[in-house]
């Protein structure tokens, strides 16, 4: 069922958040038009004329993208096969059952074969601008995926359906890993390089792979990160839990990606071999493994308001082909272009729009590992300077960081290559939308932010770069092809009716939507189909204008949206309440100018322990390492008692009201709404007080 405090907030912020930007509409600059190459998509007519089309006849519109933008061994029987409703049986959605294909062939094979082999697919900007760079052709980006694949099949013995763990920063290795997995019909779970060992061993456990590619460290700024050792913590942790003694990773391949002295970590034979060695001892030479176009490509973990990770399974063909298309048309991509995402591979945009659905379009990319603003906050746009980048895409955390650093560090480069502004993984504020688009794309490249998820493996709303759309800093735009947004509120009698602001869904099934979760099918139910059956449910809060326009307001479920990145508050609090000195602790987001939102935690303390520097310092690291370090609270508010129901249950919609402003609270005031249901009122005030003691510490250390 709908959270109605949940949904309520939603709508109102959403109404707020629209009436204060919708100042006026930026039509699609001319000079973009005029100089840019002709988009895909002529104009907007043409494109509410596809629209309708793809709407009314969706195995019509996706069958004439999968054969256009893939290749296939053997034709489906039947584009899509479904059901949505869970009152009707079993939640499932097939498309192109039958077919063959292969989704590294699509990546790279074609582009070799037909001629194009000399093609960069991947820059790669080294941490230091003064390091020397690497250069990825699709032929050499092939050599390197056979030889591994190879390796996988012959020595590791991966066969199709095993799983191969991958642990590596953002770097060319990464891509060539996933491909070389893919290759031979294996299944490829990518743990973003900043997750701790205890994180890393959870998921290589749930997903139970045999195989874990990682490297020796990287640097990133001016850190050095071990990555082996925390590797190798993991693995240990494997080894040593007991509920998965049948169960262990057999071989750790290790990149020698820092050359550093070997002293610093250690390998261990026969379990461990380094990745040069692994490559060279095999065939360059590696068939394809042609799979159904269901068959699971990936498992992605993402987080989950229960706590436990989640790991998205995606299939082979509906994944490649809706990365394939919305790269396509919302970046404008032309043979030839150079498009760089301040993104990493180990997200689900990286895997997208960096390697899957871009490489399939023949992609040229930058791929960067460093910091965006090491050595100086100018890095990025000397970045796009270097290579002469034609399409950017920054999450709004960067935008935002970057525009703190004030206008000087992006006019001191020209930016001229630019041709397209992107954004995604959270909604953007007008005010940082209209700094994107006029400092640094010079008021001559449109803003295309985009909104999708995670389950969603591509995007699902869009401003179209395209002549007679109009932008509106902070709207996600307008559907993509295929996509049926629908909108439901809560009436005040209780029903659920379909409205134009609320809650989003999607009615139909599109190519890249989520097939399960990981040994859980009744969790991947209850969370996206139970409370409104019929209806993929996305947690979000949104709007639709009178332009049908869509506008994002944020999540309305228990997780927090840090840097777009999404964080469980159980997740977060077990790790806590994991501390010998915790009692209990309660999370809940709060604003943050950079991060879009940040983790504000209330902790009660067991008896007889005093708070102090030491232990906040204790429990920031205990988020670091079961979590990492992306998790880690902005601020920890040390709490006699929470709020709880008479029935025991924390009452976070107080809390974060507390949080966000509770210095300014009074509750006199009803400010905090029904509290009549609450065992201990009074808890309220005695929190209050302390938030404004903190607030006013804060200033005076400033």
């Amino acid at each position: 069922m709908l959270r109605h405090d949940s949904f309520l907030k939603a709508v109102l912020f959403s109404r707020r958040f629209c009436s204060s930007s919708i100042e006026k509409g930026y039509p699609i600059p001319e000079s973009f038009l005029v100089n840019a190459a002709p988009h895909h998509i002529q104009n907007f007519e043409k494109y509410k004329e596809i629209y309708h089309s793809s709407i009314k006849e969706p195995d019509v519109f996706w069958s004439s993208q999968a054969k256009k933008l893939l290749y296939w061994k053997k034709p489906w029987n039947r584009a899509l096969d479904f059901n949505f409703d869970v009152n009707k049986g079993k939640i499932y959605a097939e498309w192109f059952k039958g077919g063959l294909t292969n989704a590294c062939y699509n990546a790279l094979d074609r582009w070799v074969e037909s001629g194009q082999g000399d093609r960069i697919a991947y820059y790669e900007e080294p941490n230091l601008p003064s390091d020397s760079s690497r250069v990825f052709t699709y032929s050499s980006l092939l050599e390197q995926v056979q030889r591994l694949s190879s390796f996988l099949k012959q020595t590791c013995h991966i066969r199709k359906g095993d799983t191969v763990a991958i642990y590596l920063p953002n770097i060319p290795e990464l891509p060539i890993s996933m491909l070389a997995s893919c290759r031979i019909g294996a299944i490829h779970s990518v743990v973003f390089a900043g997750f701790s060992a205890q994180a890393l061993a959870e998921r290589i456990m749930d997903c139970k792979a045999s195989v874990l590619i990682t490297c020796d460290g990287f640097q990133r700024g001016s850190k050095t990160v071990h990555l082996k050792r925390v590797a190798d913590e993991a693995l240990e942790i494997v080894k040593n839990a007991a509920n998965h003694h049948h169960f262990h990773v057999k071989h750790q391949i290790v990149l020698q990606h820092l050359k550093s002295d070997k002293s610093e970590y250690s390998m261990h034979h026969p379990r461990d071999i380094y990745w040069h060695e692994a490559l060279s001892s095999s065939s360059p030479h590696c068939p394809v493994e042609w799979v159904d176009a269901e068959h699971p490509i990936l498992v992605l973990y993402t987080s989950g308001s229960t706590g436990k990770p989640k790991g998205v399974v995606q299939a082979t063909a509906g994944y490649q082909l809706h990365a394939a298309s919305t790269f396509l048309y919302s970046m404008n991509y032309h043979l030839g272009d150079v498009f760089f995402a301040s993104a990493d591979c180990g997200w689900m945009l990286g895997h997208s729009f960096m390697v899957y659905g871009s490489l399939a379009n023949g992609a040229t990319h930058v791929i960067y590992a460093g910091l965006p603003t090491y050595p100086d906050p100018g890095r990025t746009w000397a970045i796009v300077d270097k290579y002469q980048v034609d399409q950017f895409l920054g999450a709004p955390t960067l935008i935002r960081s970057l525009l703190r650093e004030g206008n000087a560090h992006v006019k001191k480069y020209s930016r001229q290559s630019l041709k397209l502004l992107c954004t995604a993984g959270e909604p953007i504020n007008p005010h940082v939308w209209k700094w994107y688009y006029e400092t640094v794309g010079d008021s001559r490249c449109p803003v295309v932010d985009t909104w999708w998820q995670t389950e969603t493996s591509g995007v699902m709303l869009l401003p179209p770069p395209i002549e007679g759309f109009i932008q509106k800093p902070g709207s996600a735009g307008v559907p993509f092809f295929g996509i049926l947004p629908k909108i439901f509120a809560q009436t005040e009698n209780g029903n659920i009716e379909e409205s134009n602001h609320g809650t989003l869904c999607i009615a139909r099934p599109w190519p890249g939507i989520v097939r399960t979760l990981l040994n859980n099918h009744q969790r991947f139910e209850e969370t996206y189909f139970h409370p409104f059956p019929g209806y993929y449910y996305t947690g979000d809060g949104c709007i639709r204008d009178e332009d049908g326009c869509y506008w994002l307001s944020g999540r309305i479920d228990d997780v927090i949206g840090v840097s777009g990145r999404r964080i469980g508050t159980t997740e977060v609090e077990s790790a806590l309440v994991s501390h010998p000195h915790v009692a209990e602790a309660a999370v809940v987001p709060i604003p943050h100018e950079i991060k879009g939102q940040a983790v504000y935690a209330f902790v009660t303390l067991r008896a007889n322990v005093e708070s102090s520097e030491n232990l906040h310092l204790e429990l920031r690291q205990v988020v670091r390492e079961k979590i990492g370090a992306h998790a880690i609270p902005e601020m920890i508010q040390w709490s006699p008692a929470l709020p709880k129901t008479r029935s025991g249950k924390i009452v976070r919609r107080i809390l974060r009201i507390i949080a966000e402003k509770g210095h300014t609270l009074s509750p006199s005031r009803g400010e905090l709404g029904d509290i009549s249901t609450l065992a201990d009122p009074q808890v309220i005030e005695e929190l209050i007080q302390i938030r404004v003691s903190l607030m006013n510490n804060k200033k005076e250390a400033a």
